[in-house]
């Protein structure tokens, strides 16, 4: 394996998403909306994947595999945030809101940092692609084949769960009512939960490849982030300010991230 090589691959994709998230910011200023750096984050993977797949010099079919898995998910997902984000621009998400209140006067500057910073994790995520990609051996293992039916669930999973809370909140007898129906019923957040089994997927399909197990660390980080940092934690605060009384009842029903069975209020 060329970690040379490698490391120029990295690069190039770091300065085109930290090119991508400058110009998103200055977008996000003149709109006065930085909920528009989720659809970019997303949207920076497919980038990362024509870089890595056009610039790696791993297995072909290999690389056609994961880069073709890697652009179903993270469009997907872009164009599922796409709809929700700039669909409605003139109001900006609660989580962002309450960041610009404790910002204050340096909001501006500090979600540039914010924003440069969603570009540098974008590329360290990558670190499953870019190992893989510069597999040059010929044969898929077993391995690399579990991975890619891992993926196939997670996959259906986030997008079937991000179809019921699009639907639960078209409706507008659901106004100030908590989404418990479908997957939600079994997880208050199955979406993100399918997020992270994603990666996951891509963890055990690297498995196969020299220096493989290093891909860990995009699982890791975004177990940590979606259970730690922006991903529960924020959409829990947001539903108790918005919704308290009928989330915390269903805080005290339903596993927060991995779908399980319904307990009782108490337990």
């Amino acid at each position: 394996m060329d970690y040379a090589h490698l490391f120029f691959i990295a690069l190039i994709c770091l300065i085109a998403c930290c090119s991508i998230m400058a110009l998103v910011w200055l977008w996000a200023k003149r709109i006065n909306n930085a909920g528009v750096v989720d659809v970019f984050w997303a949207l920076n993977f497919p980038v990362i994947t024509v870089i890595t797949f056009f610039l790696s010099d791993g297995f072909a079919l290999r690389k056609l595999l994961i880069c073709g898995i890697f652009l179903i998910a993270e469009l997907r997902l872009g164009l599922h945030l796409w709809q929700r984000v700039i669909g409605h621009l003139e109001e900006e998400e609660g989580r962002y809101q309450q960041l610009r209140k404790e910002w204050g006067i340096k909001a501006d500057r500090n979600f540039f940092v914010f924003f440069q910073f969603q570009a540098i994790s974008n590329v360290l995520l990558a670190l499953p692609f870019f190992i893989i990609c510069a597999n040059p051996s010929p044969v898929i293992d077993l391995a690399e084949y579990f991975g890619l039916t891992i993926w196939l669930v997670a996959f259906v999973g986030e997008m079937v769960s991000d179809r019921q809370l699009a639907a639960f909140k078209k409706d507008p007898a659901n106004k100030g009512k908590v989404c418990d129906t479908g997957l939600w019923y079994y997880s208050r957040h199955p979406n993100y939960f399918f997020e992270w089994l994603t990666w996951m997927a891509y963890f055990i399909f690297a498995l196969s490849s020299p220096w493989g197990v290093l891909a860990i660390v995009s699982p890791a980080i975004i177990l940590y982030l979606l259970t730690k940092v922006t991903g529960v934690p924020n959409n829990e605060e947001q539903n108790l300010r918005s919704k308290p009384i009928a989330y915390k009842k269903y805080q005290q029903t339903t596993s927060a991230f991995i779908p399980w069975f319904k307990k009782k209020p108490g337990i």
